[in-house]
């Protein structure tokens, strides 16, 4: 067949005239057209027929999901597991009271450590609480130059005291056990004199003019003193007496070396702490030196006793009669607290 025929055979279909081609090619392409028809119409019913069964599938599938009852899976219980004896060995025990004070003590020396190194090694053996209460002094600028200064001297003269024993003050009672403050001015400077406690001196040495002054005092205020047979004043010290000198060292045989090099300032701050943290201590101001330094005291919550100097020079004016021993365990008595044994000087051995 030629294509204008073929050509022809299609525009008859599409327009029912038929031009110049005999009936069977029509009836082919007729038949052909149907057949075609039919495929299609069965490949769509094929297609269809994929969908609405597997739709169906998926709906009967789903009632029979909805049909089963789903259990929620029960919660097991909880086993704890055995403790075995080697976890309680592995277990930190709490610290008894004794692990605890050693480890206060550790960092306590680890402090003083480092407060020896920053003052020159000026700063040594000072007692537990008095490093609480003063440890900010140690680190400012006064403290500091005083540091360098001590330091200093030491390397080129003798200076009383011996550095182990220039804050020995600090280790004879706990600072808020404090009950009675008797000041002094300046160590004494001859050897083996000063150990730390104003007007005390080691033993073996006599008794200074100004201690056997005390001493007469002391035999007619209190009943049953008698002469110790030597001037170490530890055992006033231990009970609550702190004896302070407003400066702390000297240089031998030279009196008030060390005055104006920082030591007043330093008293000066524990004679606040102390009339600022404590309440009914006894101050005994011997001298119009001592009398200056505790002027701050407030005498609404502490006791201030005043009298001349017990040097020979001035003890017959004033410090003879002056009764400031017993008058000083009256307020203690009045305060509630044990009053001082000025008997209580048992000597003390000296160190080699």
């Amino acid at each position: 067949m030629s294509t204008t025929c073929l050509l022809l055979l299609l525009a008859r279909q599409a327009t029912g005239i038929f031009v110049g081609c005999r009936s069977p090619l029509l009836q082919f392409v007729n038949s052909f057209s149907v057949r075609r028809t039919q495929l299609e119409m069965l490949g769509q019913a094929k297609i269809s027929s994929f969908f609405t069964t597997s739709a169906s599938k998926r709906c009967q599938d789903d009632s029979k999901v909805e049909d089963v009852q789903v259990t929620p899976p029960s919660k097991k219980p909880r086993i704890e597991s055995p403790v075995s004896a080697e976890d309680n060995h592995h277990q930190v025990a709490p610290l008894s009271p004794e692990q605890k004070s050693d480890i206060e003590k550790k960092r306590l020396n680890a402090k003083l450590k480092l407060i020896e190194h920053q003052t020159s090694g000026v700063v040594v053996n000072i007692g537990p609480s008095w490093l609480k209460a003063l440890e900010a002094e140690f680190s400012k600028p006064y403290f500091q130059k005083l540091s360098k200064f001590v330091d200093n001297d030491r390397t080129k003269h003798t200076v009383f005291p011996p550095v182990q024993e220039v804050f020995s003050w600090t280790r004879m009672c706990p600072i808020r056990e404090v009950k009675v403050v008797i000041l002094g001015q300046d160590p004494y400077h001859g050897p083996k004199q000063a150990h730390g406690l104003c007007f005390s001196v080691q033993e073996g040495v006599v008794p200074p003019p100004s201690l056997e002054n005390m001493f007469k005092e002391l035999t007619t205020d209190i009943d049953g003193f008698k002469h110790p047979g030597h001037g170490n004043l530890t055992g006033w010290a231990q009970q609550g007496v702190l004896l302070l000198n407003a400066v702390l060292t000297v240089r031998a045989h030279q009196a008030n070396s060390h005055k104006d090099q920082g030591w007043e300032a330093f008293t000066d701050s524990v004679i606040a702490w102390l009339n600022r943290n404590l309440h009914g201590v006894v101050f005994l101001l011997w001298g119009s030196y001592a009398q200056k330094k505790g002027a701050v005291i407030d005498k609404k919550r502490h006791h201030v006793l005043k009298a001349v100097h017990p040097s020979p020079l001035s003890a017959y004016r004033g410090f003879f009669g002056c009764k400031h021993f017993s008058q000083a365990n009256e307020w203690l008595v009045k305060e509630g607290k044990q009053p001082i044994d000025w008997t209580q000087l048992p000597r003390v051995a000296r160190k080699p």
